[in-house]
């Protein structure tokens, strides 16, 4: 199935053990989306908005092209998307400073207020997964979800890093 190999002395992953991770991610992934897509449905709305809402609010003024790039979809799919929040007034466009053609993102007030919604609400559930799993497990836990992290995006996760406040 995988290329196996020994963690520490002892620890081999056995096929059970990485059908277990991926069972594991399958049903946290669920979890984890499951409250944000109630929200969403009264509103409307899917993942890819609350996607694209969750990028720009944690990188304002982003444009449509480093936005594209993130969200690995079609400038169609995007459109849609983005014309959608535009018009129930979650997302306002503004040209660049210095480039004119470029457009520039921001959330609204309404926008920023459901970004929070859906943030706080799965910020929570890491909060509490955390706490539980001790301060230890986060670290491994980030590390584990890297390794599974194509190299491109790893790249784009870094360039992300240097161009933001955290």
């Amino acid at each position: 199935m995988a290329d196996v190999k020994p963690i520490g002395k002892a620890l081999f992953l056995r096929e059970e053990e990485l059908r277990r991770g991926i069972e594991l991610m399958f049903f946290a992934y669920r979890d984890f989306t499951g409250e944000a897509d109630s929200i969403l449905a009264e509103q409307n709305m899917g993942r890819a908005h609350h996607r694209a809402i969750y990028f720009i609010g944690r990188n304002p003024g982003i444009t449509v092209s480093d936005l594209l790039t993130i969200l690995c979809i079609t400038k169609q799919s995007l459109s849609r998307v983005l014309s959608g929040l535009m018009q129930d007034g979650y997302v306002t466009q503004k040209p660049g400073a210095t480039d004119r053609r470029q457009r520039l993102l921001y959330l609204t007030e309404t926008g920023i207020a459901l970004e929070s919604r859906l943030t706080s609400l799965q910020g929570r559930r890491f909060a509490a997964a955390y706490r539980e799993a001790g301060v230890d497990a986060v670290d491994g836990f980030q590390r584990v979800l890297r390794g599974l992290l194509d190299s491109d995006t790893i790249d784009q996760i870094a360039q992300q890093d240097q161009t933001s406040d955290i």
